[in-house]
Protein backbone atom coordinates (compact mmCIF):
# COMPACT_ATOMS: atom_id res chain seq x y z
CA UNK A 1 0.00 0.00 0.00
CA UNK A 2 1.22 3.42 -0.93
CA UNK A 3 2.76 5.26 2.47
CA UNK A 4 3.41 8.87 2.91
CA UNK A 5 6.68 8.63 4.67
CA UNK A 6 10.15 10.16 3.97
CA UNK A 7 11.68 8.60 0.97
CA UNK A 8 15.04 6.66 2.44
CA UNK A 9 12.30 5.13 5.21
CA UNK A 10 10.09 3.97 2.40
CA UNK A 11 12.58 1.79 0.16
CA UNK A 12 13.45 0.07 3.70
CA UNK A 13 10.24 -0.82 4.66
CA UNK A 14 8.58 -0.96 1.44
CA UNK A 15 7.77 -4.90 2.02
CA UNK A 16 6.17 -4.45 5.79
CA UNK A 17 3.61 -1.92 4.12
CA UNK A 18 2.03 -4.76 2.30
CA UNK A 19 2.41 -7.04 5.07
CA UNK A 20 -1.50 -7.86 6.21
CA UNK A 21 -0.92 -6.47 9.70
CA UNK A 22 -0.37 -3.42 8.38
CA UNK A 23 -3.51 -3.25 6.43
CA UNK A 24 -5.37 -3.82 9.16
CA UNK A 25 -3.48 -0.85 11.08
CA UNK A 26 -3.91 0.98 8.70
CA UNK A 27 -7.90 0.69 8.08
CA UNK A 28 -7.87 0.90 12.01
CA UNK A 29 -6.08 4.37 12.38
CA UNK A 30 -8.46 5.56 9.69
CA UNK A 31 -11.37 4.34 11.62
CA UNK A 32 -10.22 6.16 14.77
CA UNK A 33 -9.53 9.61 13.13
CA UNK A 34 -12.63 9.51 11.45
CA UNK A 35 -14.59 8.52 14.26
CA UNK A 36 -12.70 10.47 16.94
CA UNK A 37 -10.16 13.08 18.24
CA UNK A 38 -6.61 11.28 17.55
CA UNK A 39 -3.03 12.56 17.88
CA UNK A 40 -0.88 13.60 16.37
CA UNK A 41 -2.29 15.17 13.12
CA UNK A 42 -2.52 12.59 10.56
CA UNK A 43 0.43 14.43 8.84
CA UNK A 44 2.51 14.13 11.46
CA UNK A 45 1.92 10.28 12.43
CA UNK A 46 5.52 9.61 10.55
CA UNK A 47 7.01 12.93 11.59
CA UNK A 48 9.86 11.04 13.42
CA UNK A 49 11.13 9.92 9.52
CA UNK A 50 10.37 13.02 7.91
CA UNK A 51 13.24 14.35 9.99
CA UNK A 52 15.67 11.78 10.68
CA UNK A 53 15.92 9.62 7.26
CA UNK A 54 17.57 6.21 7.68
CA UNK A 55 20.96 6.90 6.50
CA UNK A 56 21.39 9.84 8.67
CA UNK A 57 20.30 8.44 11.57
CA UNK A 58 22.75 8.31 14.39
CA UNK A 59 20.71 8.28 17.86
CA UNK A 60 17.70 6.34 18.45
CA UNK A 61 15.43 7.55 21.43
CA UNK A 62 12.65 5.03 22.01
CA UNK A 63 9.37 6.40 23.63
CA UNK A 64 5.97 4.36 24.28
CA UNK A 65 3.12 6.21 23.75
CA UNK A 66 2.29 9.86 21.72
CA UNK A 67 0.81 12.71 24.60
CA UNK A 68 -2.88 12.28 24.10
CA UNK A 69 -3.60 15.97 25.72
CA UNK A 70 -4.53 18.97 23.39
CA UNK A 71 -1.73 20.60 21.37
CA UNK A 72 0.58 18.09 22.99
CA UNK A 73 1.63 15.54 20.41
CA UNK A 74 3.80 16.39 17.33
CA UNK A 75 5.01 12.58 16.22
CA UNK A 76 8.29 12.84 17.72
CA UNK A 77 8.57 10.82 20.91
CA UNK A 78 9.10 13.19 24.58
CA UNK A 79 8.40 16.26 22.22
CA UNK A 80 5.46 18.98 22.31
CA UNK A 81 4.68 21.49 20.08
CA UNK A 82 6.53 25.38 20.57
CA UNK A 83 4.91 27.34 23.07
CA UNK A 84 3.09 23.77 24.89
CA UNK A 85 3.55 23.42 28.85
CA UNK A 86 6.16 20.67 29.14
CA UNK A 87 4.92 17.51 30.49
CA UNK A 88 6.44 15.78 33.75
CA UNK A 89 8.41 13.26 32.05
CA UNK A 90 9.95 16.59 29.40
CA UNK A 91 10.93 18.26 32.52
CA UNK A 92 13.18 15.62 33.84
CA UNK A 93 15.02 15.34 30.54
CA UNK A 94 15.78 18.98 30.14
CA UNK A 95 16.88 18.80 33.63
CA UNK A 96 19.21 16.41 33.31
CA UNK A 97 20.36 17.57 30.16
CA UNK A 98 20.70 21.14 31.86
CA UNK A 99 23.27 19.26 34.80
CA UNK A 100 24.97 16.62 32.11
CA UNK A 101 25.57 19.14 29.55
CA UNK A 102 25.90 22.30 32.15
CA UNK A 103 23.60 24.55 30.05
CA UNK A 104 19.99 26.70 30.23
CA UNK A 105 17.05 24.92 30.53
CA UNK A 106 15.47 25.11 26.58
CA UNK A 107 12.29 27.39 26.64
CA UNK A 108 10.90 25.42 23.72
CA UNK A 109 9.72 21.61 24.55
CA UNK A 110 9.77 21.19 20.71
CA UNK A 111 12.84 18.30 19.85
CA UNK A 112 12.86 19.00 16.59
CA UNK A 113 15.74 20.66 16.56
CA UNK A 114 17.50 17.17 18.19
CA UNK A 115 15.44 15.42 14.73
CA UNK A 116 17.18 17.41 12.94
CA UNK A 117 20.58 16.30 13.68
CA UNK A 118 20.09 12.90 13.63
CA UNK A 119 18.04 11.95 16.26
CA UNK A 120 15.12 9.29 15.69
CA UNK A 121 12.53 9.95 17.98
CA UNK A 122 10.48 7.10 17.91
CA UNK A 123 7.73 5.99 19.76
CA UNK A 124 6.28 2.32 20.17
CA UNK A 125 3.16 2.89 19.17
CA UNK A 126 2.67 6.08 16.97
CA UNK A 127 -1.12 7.36 17.23
CA UNK A 128 -3.60 7.55 20.26
CA UNK A 129 -6.80 8.57 21.24
CA UNK A 130 -7.66 12.22 22.90
CA UNK A 131 -7.34 11.77 27.02
CA UNK A 132 -6.95 7.66 26.64
CA UNK A 133 -3.49 6.67 27.18
CA UNK A 134 -2.20 3.56 25.41
CA UNK A 135 -5.32 3.47 23.39
CA UNK A 136 -4.00 2.55 20.27
CA UNK A 137 -1.29 0.07 21.67
CA UNK A 138 -1.59 -3.51 20.52
CA UNK A 139 -3.32 -2.95 17.27
CA UNK A 140 -0.29 -3.63 15.15
CA UNK A 141 2.07 -0.24 15.84
CA UNK A 142 4.96 -2.02 17.89
CA UNK A 143 5.18 -5.12 14.85
CA UNK A 144 5.63 -1.95 12.96
CA UNK A 145 8.40 -0.60 15.08
CA UNK A 146 10.04 -2.94 15.98
CA UNK A 147 10.52 -3.86 12.27
CA UNK A 148 12.05 -0.34 12.14
CA UNK A 149 14.53 -0.92 14.95
CA UNK A 150 15.46 -4.33 14.05
CA UNK A 151 16.27 -2.50 10.02
CA UNK A 152 18.15 -0.06 11.81
CA UNK A 153 20.29 -2.64 13.81
CA UNK A 154 20.87 -4.84 10.55
CA UNK A 155 21.19 -2.50 7.85
CA UNK A 156 23.01 0.27 9.83
CA UNK A 157 25.81 -0.31 12.34
CA UNK A 158 27.56 2.35 15.23
CA UNK A 159 24.45 3.60 16.47
CA UNK A 160 23.86 5.06 19.84
CA UNK A 161 20.25 3.50 21.32
CA UNK A 162 18.91 5.42 24.41
CA UNK A 163 16.12 2.97 26.19
CA UNK A 164 14.55 4.73 28.71
CA UNK A 165 12.27 3.08 31.00
CA UNK A 166 11.45 -0.91 31.44
CA UNK A 167 9.35 -0.78 28.09
CA UNK A 168 12.29 0.78 26.17
CA UNK A 169 14.91 -1.49 27.97
CA UNK A 170 12.99 -4.70 26.80
CA UNK A 171 13.75 -3.89 22.99
CA UNK A 172 17.27 -4.00 23.26
CA UNK A 173 16.67 -7.79 22.00
CA UNK A 174 16.56 -6.67 18.91
CA UNK A 175 19.44 -4.69 18.62
CA UNK A 176 22.56 -6.41 18.03
CA UNK A 177 24.87 -4.88 20.95
CA UNK A 178 27.90 -5.86 18.84
CA UNK A 179 27.83 -3.47 15.95
CA UNK A 180 25.35 -0.65 18.21
CA UNK A 181 26.11 1.24 21.89
CA UNK A 182 23.23 0.83 23.83
CA UNK A 183 22.60 2.82 26.74
CA UNK A 184 19.94 2.28 29.30
CA UNK A 185 18.24 3.81 32.06
CA UNK A 186 15.14 4.58 34.27
CA UNK A 187 12.29 6.31 33.12
CA UNK A 188 12.04 10.37 32.82
CA UNK A 189 8.30 10.08 34.33
CA UNK A 190 8.53 11.21 37.60
CA UNK A 191 7.91 8.10 39.73
CA UNK A 192 10.89 6.54 38.29
CA UNK A 193 12.88 9.93 38.60
CA UNK A 194 12.03 10.83 42.06
CA UNK A 195 13.05 6.75 42.99
CA UNK A 196 16.68 7.60 41.64
CA UNK A 197 16.25 5.78 38.21
CA UNK A 198 17.10 9.03 36.00
CA UNK A 199 18.95 11.71 37.51
CA UNK A 200 22.46 11.60 36.20
CA UNK A 201 22.33 9.20 33.81
CA UNK A 202 24.41 11.45 31.58
CA UNK A 203 23.35 10.16 28.58
CA UNK A 204 23.17 12.93 26.19
CA UNK A 205 27.54 13.83 27.08
CA UNK A 206 27.87 9.99 26.86
CA UNK A 207 25.92 9.58 23.66
CA UNK A 208 28.43 12.76 22.32
CA UNK A 209 31.32 10.64 23.27
CA UNK A 210 30.07 7.50 21.35
CA UNK A 211 30.15 10.23 18.24
CA UNK A 212 33.18 11.90 18.82
CA UNK A 213 35.05 8.05 19.05
CA UNK A 214 33.31 7.42 15.17
CA UNK A 215 34.36 10.25 14.14
CA UNK A 216 30.70 11.21 13.58
CA UNK A 217 29.25 15.26 14.33
CA UNK A 218 28.10 15.55 17.72
CA UNK A 219 24.24 16.57 18.74
CA UNK A 220 23.88 19.76 19.99
CA UNK A 221 21.20 19.47 22.55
Amino acid sequence: MNVDIEQSWKLQLDKEFEKPYFQVLANFVKKEYTEHTCYPKGKDIFAAFEFSPFEKTKVVLLGQDPYHGPNQANGLCFSVKDGIPHPPSLINIFKELENDMNQPYPKSGNLERWADQGVLLLNATLTVRAHQAGSHQGKGWETFTDAVIKKLSTERSGLIFLLWGGFAKRKASLIDASKHHILTSGHPSPLSANRGYWFGNQHFSKANVLLKQQGKSLIDW
